[in-house]
């Protein structure tokens, strides 16, 4: 069965003072998006490299308190930067702040200025991703022997597009995959999925929901992405103004559909 049509913001953690991001994800919940996002680095990824950011997890145990409905999560955690079960504490631990909204978005890792800031190695792609393959049964297994258990399966949202490793991760152990690139790139890298699904027993293509970033308007983008399969979209906003106006596009086109 197809998935509902969700609507997601990604509120990127640069550029703003903390009021500024709390007020955002108010605003984004009253607004009525499905899922606030934010993401995994400790550094810009975009305007001045030193500017104002702040920390993911942390924030999202404060967006757990501060908002009642909306799932959150990051889009997405590096794997790389803590150790697999306290990952799987956090994640439960935050599951149970929210009342059962958390989403687990978790990929390899790229930022090499993190690595190197923070002192973690950095590596090969190959290597991360044969790190994250490891770290899911071991996040899962955590989960299972936690005292509470999470509230519900938490869902595990994996983002990453590399078609031999990175999408048989993802048919093996996602619930969610986050796909990069446009509509016909991610319609072919869906089938692939699919096909690692059938080796892995696993029928991702119902199983299995897609997500992608936006940047243009429904009209322009919408037709496309839903004809290869995403029902997630997330508008990605950086600091620090937040500007809502493209999510509220995207979400009064979902309303439309509904």
């Amino acid at each position: 069965m197809t998935p509902p049509v969700r609507i997601g913001v990604q509120l990127q953690p640069q550029h703003a003072d903390y009021a500024q991001i709390r007020d955002a994800v108010r605003r984004s919940e009253d607004l009525g998006v499905d899922v606030v996002f934010n993401w995994d680095h400790f550094f810009p990824l975009t305007g001045g490299p030193d500017g104002k950011h702040f920390e993911c997890w942390t924030m999202l145990g404060a967006w757990a308190e501060q908002t009642s409905r909306v799932e959150i999560g990051a889009l997405v955690t590096c794997n790389s930067y803590r150790n697999p079960e306290l990952l799987a504490d956090m994640a439960r631990t935050v599951d149970h702040i929210s009342g059962g909204r958390l989403v687990l978005g978790i990929g390899a890792g790229w930022f090499e200025k993190d690595y190197d800031q923070f002192g973690y190695e950095f590596g090969t792609p190959g290597t991360r991703i044969a790190e994250l393959a490891a770290a899911l049964p071991r996040i899962k297994a955590r989960w299972a022997a936690s005292n509470p258990v999470p509230t519900r399966d938490i869902p595990v949202l994996v983002g990453g597009g590399g078609e031999r490793k990175t999408l048989r991760v993802v048919a093996e152990h996602a619930d969610v995959w986050h796909a990069f690139g446009d509509a016909a790139t991610i319609r072919r890298k869906s089938a692939i999925l699919d096909e690692h699904g059938a080796a892995v027993g696993r029928d991702t293509a119902s199983l299995v929901e897609r997500s992608a970033a936006v940047s243009s308007p429904p009209e322009v983008a919408a037709a496309d992405l839903l004809d290869a399969g995403v029902t997630l979209f997330t508008v990605g906003l950086s600091g620090p103004d937040y500007d809502l106006s493209l999510a509220q596009r995207w979400v009064a086109w979902r309303d439309a559909r509904a």
